[in-house]
């Protein structure tokens, strides 16, 4: 496991998240790219996960709150890629999907998500139930991104 903080942006957010992003890419790059070389790439998933984002309307000091509805990705060769999951919102201040400041509820979660990844990594259902207690709250466990 890798972790990478920094997102955490309640100011300057534009320029934290243009550096961050900068970092991030290339690494990710070089990974996928060892893991082609090594014949490893579809015994390996890279994802992303957070369970807040950052409201829509910047605060004064050009960063951003708390929010609920975040952004993921998923890389490695068993991820069906290009692919979205979820509703996207509509970006809009006090638009049909705001709650307040750019704060969308995720019509996908992040239980889900996990749910997917343990599923391809081997974790039956009982597991699911007990590492994911919330799972049973949602219409499907397996948003099918693995293949």
């Amino acid at each position: 496991m890798i972790s990478m903080g920094g997102f955490d942006t309640h100011a300057n957010e534009l320029n934290t998240h243009n550096n961050l992003f900068g970092q991030i890419g290339p690494v990710l790059t070089a990974f996928h790219d060892v893991l082609v070389t090594l014949g490893e790439i579809n015994n390996v998933a890279t994802f992303t996960l957070s369970d807040f984002a950052r409201t829509f309307q910047p605060n004064t000091g050009g960063g951003a709150d708390h929010a609920w509805r975040n952004h993921h990705f998923t890389m490695g060769g068993s991820v069906k890629s290009q692919q979205y999951y979820g509703a996207f919102p509509t970006l809009a201040l006090n638009g049909p999907d705001d709650t307040g400041e750019g704060r969308w509820i995720p019509s996908t979660v992040v239980d889900q998500y996990a749910a997917t990844l343990a599923s391809w990594f081997g974790v039956d259902a009982t597991g699911l139930a007990t590492v994911l207690p919330n799972l049973s709250n949602f219409a499907t466990s397996d948003l099918g991104f693995m293949a």
